[in-house]
């Protein structure tokens, strides 16, 4: 019987983990830092298996300056809304060493519908993203190569941003 060939996003490569919500296949995550209209300021794709607030400190550091009217630089955003799943002493920190209000939800004690009004912001740029087959199927071995496609995707998700203006 002739052996059957793999695709090659089904064997996993470099930068995968193990999904625990898909039977263990391996897979991938993607980090998005979005401002309040949705535009993605910082895009990184990690593995499935590691938690988001391990990638929390590189995602704030990879936000481009922005430059201001008057002074010097900013080079992040004043405020930062996060989910429970940020809800650790050391994303509380990161954000206060980068002068950075956190408005994260607290787990056990805050409800779940009152950060959706500003969640759902970062879901529809995920869903703008997941637009692209590459990024909602991974088809790549190496994990540059899709990083890359996860950054093509931002640039195209903010070229349609700036058409509609």
């Amino acid at each position: 019987m002739p052996r059957q060939r793999q695709h090659p996003g089904k064997r996993g490569g470099d930068g995968t983990g193990r999904n625990p919500t898909d039977r263990g296949k391996p897979g991938v995550k993607l980090h998005v830092l979005s401002d309040a209209a949705g535009i993605p300021l910082a895009a990184k794709v990690g593995p499935a298996n590691r938690h988001d607030s391990t990638a929390f400190e590189a995602m704030l550091d990879a936000v481009p300056g922005i430059k201001r009217p008057s002074g010097r630089r900013r080079r992040r955003p004043g405020k930062l809304h996060a989910d429970k799943g940020y809800d650790y002493a050391r994303c509380r920190a990161a954000c206060r060493r980068r002068g950075i209000k956190a408005r994260i939800a607290r787990v056990g004690v805050e409800p779940k519908g009152r950060l959706g009004r500003h969640r759902w912001v970062v879901e529809r740029t995920l869903a703008w993203l997941k637009r692209y087959r590459r990024l909602a199927v991974r088809h790549e071995r190496r994990s540059d190569i899709h990083q890359a496609f996860l950054t093509l995707a931002c640039c195209l998700v903010c070229h349609g941003y700036l058409d509609r203006l």
